[in-house]
């Protein structure tokens, strides 16, 4: 379902970057849609030793997306978890909290400006006017409450899935709520590191069913084609459940796999590519370009021409976004089949995908 355009905005907005353990390519194309309600994260240096990547599909706006592509890995960051090294903890609380910040006066004004719906001047202003009276600008980046007008805003009607990868040294952690995916090529084979957060999923269904909500033809409460997302405050609502109880939760599911030299390259992207592709088709696809082509936002931007739908409905007219991830090759470091038992002996292996045909 959606509204489109008579022709499609086939225009790209793409970067690059790289440092010594790694090089991106990131490219982000609107398409079909009257809109673009996707955004991305991509942060080579998080910190000294890890990087941050992420994905952020938006629906009924792009208010969350770009929330989420703001926030998110700041709130990594400061969780104490991460400092303790506990990623995937800092990850999961992290999601949660995004829904916590989107609420209040302070929650709305932010989303207020990130969906145009105020310019930064105004929001600048308003943020002066009711931001706590204290000269301690800790506090503020802290997110301490404001009060205004606004105080008792419950949170977005709109919402955003999240697919984050995050990379220390040879720890590669994935945190996804909702249909956007982080695929890992190792020696030319898909991996699934996340999966996707349909209502039809067991495990989603039992939580919908219990919170007190229905599925209709797919989706939550006849509205949603997802079980998990950020914000979608309005399924969010009952106050007995924890936020990993409601109809709809922010809460991911965390992976963490040891990365090895036999991983080629990783790719987090939203759904508008995994409609039109499986997994292995677009490691397939990927690898192919790779032989020619070195600069990694042109690869994604091939992938979006191979995906675009020549008319509008349908798979191909979606928001595409899509980061792709080339680990350098060390020097000298552990065989890879030390490094695969010790995956296994941390009792995370890595999803396997059959190959496409």
């Amino acid at each position: 379902m959606g509204v489109y355009l008579s022709t499609p905005k086939t225009d790209k907005t793409s970067e690059d970057g790289e440092n010594e353990k790694m090089r991106y390519g990131v490219s982000s194309m609107q398409g079909w849609r009257t809109s673009m309600e996707d955004a991305h994260a991509a942060i080579l240096d998080l910190d000294n030793s890890t990087s941050f990547f992420g994905v952020y599909d938006g629906h009924g706006g792009q208010a969350v997306s770009k929330f989420c592509a703001k926030f998110l890995h700041q709130q990594v960051v400061k969780h104490e978890a991460y400092s303790a090294g506990d990623i995937g903890t800092a990850a999961q609380k992290s999601f949660l909290r995004m829904d916590e910040m989107m609420c209040g006066q302070r929650g709305w004004r932010e989303l207020a400006i990130l969906g145009n719906k105020m310019d930064q001047f105004s929001g600048m202003i308003e943020g002066l006017i009711w931001s706590p009276r204290s000269g301690n600008l800790k506090a503020v980046e802290d997110w301490s409450p404001e009060e205004g007008p606004h105080s008792n805003y419950d949170g977005p009607t709109c919402g955003s899935t999240a697919c984050v990868a995050i990379i220390r040294n040879n720890q590669l952690v994935v945190a996804n709520a909702g249909d956007s995916r982080c695929v890992l090529s190792r020696k030319g084979e898909a991996h699934n590191l996340s999966k996707d957060h349909k209502p039809d999923l067991e495990v989603e269904k039992e939580r919908i069913y219990k919170a007190g909500g229905y599925i209709h033809f797919g989706r939550v409460n006849g509205s949603l084609n997802l079980a998990r997302a950020i914000g979608d405050m309005e399924l969010k609502r009952d106050k007995t459940l924890p936020p990993e109880k409601q109809i709809l939760t922010a809460n991911p599911d965390i992976n963490s796999v040891e990365l090895c030299e036999d991983d080629d390259f990783l790719v987090l992207a939203c759904d508008g590519i995994w409609d039109c592709m499986s997994s292995q088709q677009l490691v397939d696809f990927v690898s192919e370009q790779l032989k020619t082509e070195s600069q990694l936002s042109a690869v994604c931007e091939k992938v979006f021409d191979r995906c675009l739908a020549p008319v509008s409905g349908g798979e191909g007219c979606d928001n595409m976004t899509m980061i792709l991830v080339q680990f350098k090759k060390p020097e000298s470091g552990p065989s890879t089949s030390q490094q695969l038992d010790s995956s296994n002996d941390q009792e995370v292996p890595v999803q396997e995908v059959p190959k496409s045909d």
